[in-house]
């Protein structure tokens, strides 16, 4: 016999959530293995182009970020390769160089205490919509993780790598977790590696739905308090981990070279 079928919404959203704290723990991989996993989820999500982006994560130490070696695709990046960098792009551990355009990542931490990790790309069907100059338009569900949470920067300041870009890129995307960079790309935010990678890939896929859709007529739009409803639904750190972890074991599938030894998920 059904109990739950005369429990209202909020109870069962509670019960939701209080099951997926004692199923999706913390995870045991370490923060180079997560940045790793990412870049090849990324790649094989459509942030394939060539060496433009970049991928950041806090570190230990104030004004330290990791970040991938400037030469080496996303499909390349392994736990081993990857770079300790402070502010003024000087390479603390690691062999190379970083990319020059991570300077605008140094902008956004220091605006941003609530950010941990960013993620910017070229992917195929955002940088089209960036061609357009339009802001990105959320309606359907899936996506609703962006939604009101997508900032839109309408004039190109040039390649990134000056501090004004960092002050005008970090201005614009304010207090939102993404941004749509007109003639560019694009750039997501999180406070966890997992909460980044899953916005990475939505933005992308949410990009490819509206150029679909407005090429079919006219997007309509969501209701807002449902959207937003949707939105916290969607956007809990327990959620990202799951679709980490999801996306990871793919990516192992396709990449066991990303790792060194035993990963457990």
């Amino acid at each position: 016999m059904a109990k739950t079928l005369q429990d209202s919404k909020d109870v069962l959203v509670d019960r939701a959530e209080r099951q997926m704290d004692r199923h999706f723990g913390d995870s045991k991989l370490t923060t180079r293995q997560k940045l790793a996993l990412t870049c090849r989820i990324a790649y094989d999500g459509g942030h394939d182009s060539g060496l433009a982006g970049q991928i950041s994560f806090r570190g230990r130490e104030p004004g330290t970020y990791y970040t991938q070696r400037l030469g080496l695709g996303f499909d390349e990046i392994t736990e081993d390769n990857l770079l300790l960098v402070n502010e003024d792009l000087e390479v603390l551990e690691g062999e190379g160089m970083p990319n020059p355009a991570n300077r605008f990542h140094s902008w956004i931490y220091r605006e941003r205490a609530d950010v941990n990790c960013i993620i910017h790309t070229h992917p195929l069907h955002t940088a089209a919509l960036a061609m357009l100059e339009v802001p990105l338009v959320v309606s359907q569900m899936d996506t609703t993780p962006l939604y009101d949470d997508c900032a839109f920067l309408k004039d190109w300041p040039g390649v990134p790598v000056g501090n004004e870009e960092g002050r005008i890129i970090s201005a614009a995307l304010g207090d939102k977790r993404a941004i749509l960079l007109a003639h560019h790309g694009q750039l997501v935010t999180g406070s966890t590696i997992e909460e980044a990678c899953t916005l990475a890939l939505l933005i992308e896929r949410a990009a490819r739905l509206q150029l679909l859709a407005m090429s079919a007529g006219t997007i309509q739009p969501l209701d807002p308090a449902l959207a937003r409803e949707a939105h916290d639904w969607t956007s809990t750190d327990r959620r990202s981990r799951a679709n980490f972890e999801y996306y990871a074991r793919k990516a192992l599938r396709n990449h066991p070279d990303c790792v060194t030894g035993q990963v457990e998920l």
